[in-house]
């Protein structure tokens, strides 16, 4: 089947990508933050900020918050500071890896003690989501252990079994729990979600309303992420992305800077997947949310860049001529199938990417748009002198 270019530019103007809080602030690598004097230093900035991604893009409607990093004395009334803005709360993340009490572990730590000290704070999280009309808890576990012998394995998955139901316990019935995996840091020796499929068995034990959260930064070298995601969809078990790239290891750069194929070929498997009757519900309700550290770009800028660069492979993917790709797998034509592909992948969609904007009432280059508008300019001026 080859979708048209109306449904394709229907498809692309319902594309919903969530941005990070934390994405606007001044962050960046373990070794050093080289702040900017734009970058926003209260969660009104914060969404002030991604108000102007939304404004320019046009497809960005909700904010990602983590917490304690964004706190609020009245969350109903920051629901409505968002409202005014055009926006709404995200995925609320909770933080289980900067308290001196996670030494040796959050949800996994042997003291049982410290484990409720974490399970309160997820709970915490899904109080905050309730109020603001989240729906989901993007969870990473950060534990692991840096030496061996330092504990139980197998001890430790089964902390994680029973904390993580304690929390499964208190989400609403209209929430999802995602569980987001990472090989290895800040623990060196081994991570307790350290993979797809360690987080795929806690979200099927869990119940229906867990599910996997993929961090394309968060996998060793030579991964073949879109099998991970066509695998998870076929298991009704994906629940959402944390969108960056790497070169080397978990480096939060822009999305498709530095490995463009491998995100059109993951949207490939996500557009293949909401085609599917079998999977098209799992596909549509994929959360997409953006996960970065922009450490020496504009924060603004690298955000409406990453978003650019997701419709971009987006729309490439949408373009893939499904009848003569499905033709070739079928024949085994090896080549035609990926001629099939790259012939997608190598498409301008610039050119329709701009008429969608149009259509929508945007301007046609975003990034220029919001450069021409002094926005970063007068941000510089009121934030001046403010130092977190």
């Amino acid at each position: 089947m080859e979708i048209s270019t109306s449904e394709v530019k229907r498809y692309l103007k319902a594309q919903r990508i969530e941005t990070p809080s934390w994405g606007y602030a001044d962050s960046g690598t373990r070794f050093n933050v080289f702040k900017q004097k734009s970058a926003a230093h209260t969660l009104e900035q914060k969404l002030s900020d991604a108000a102007q991604v939304h404004r320019y893009t046009g497809v960005c409607p909700s904010v990602a918050l983590h917490i304690p990093w964004d706190i609020t004395d009245n969350w109903n009334s920051m629901k409505d500071f968002a409202s005014d803005l055009g926006l709404e709360i995200g995925a609320i993340n909770p933080n289980l890896f900067q308290d001196d009490d996670y030494l040796l572990g959050s949800l996994c730590n042997p003291d049982g003690r410290v484990r409720q000290k974490a399970v309160d704070h997820i709970r915490e999280c899904i109080q905050i989501a309730k109020i603001t009309g989240s729906s989901i808890i993007s969870l990473w576990i950060p534990d692991g252990t840096n030496y061996p012998g330092q504990d139980s394995f197998r001890e430790r998955k089964a902390r994680a079994e029973t904390t993580l139901s304690k929390v499964y316990e208190a989400l609403t019935k209209d929430m999802r729990l995602l569980l987001e995996y990472k090989f290895f840091e800040p623990a060196f020796y081994h991570t307790d979600t350290f993979d797809w499929g360690t987080c795929y068995l806690l979200a099927k034990k869990l119940g229906d309303r867990a599910q996997v959260l993929v961090d394309l930064g968060h996998h060793p070298l030579g991964a073949n992420i879109e099998q991970i995601v066509a695998i998870l969809l076929d298991e009704g078990k994906l629940g959402g992305f944390h969108f960056n790239n790497k070169k080397y290891a978990d480096d939060d750069l822009v999305v498709g800077s530095v490995n463009p194929y491998e995100l059109f070929l993951i949207y490939n498997e996500l557009v293949e997947a909401s085609l599917d009757k079998k999977t098209e519900e799992t596909a549509r309700r994929v959360a997409y949310m953006i996960d970065q550290s922009h450490n020496i770009k504009n924060k603004i800028e690298a955000t409406i860049q990453s978003v650019i660069n997701i419709q971009e492979s987006y729309a490439k993917a949408l373009l893939v001529d499904r009848d003569s790709l499905k033709k070739a797998r079928e024949e085994g034509c090896v080549l035609d199938a990926e001629e099939c592909v790259k012939a997608a992948f190598h498409t301008d969609v610039r050119p329709l990417l701009k008429e969608v904007r149009e259509e929508m009432g945007l301007d046609p280059d975003p990034l220029a748009a919001f450069r021409k508008s002094g926005y970063t300019e007068r941000a510089t001026k009121e934030r001046a002198g403010i130092r977190t």
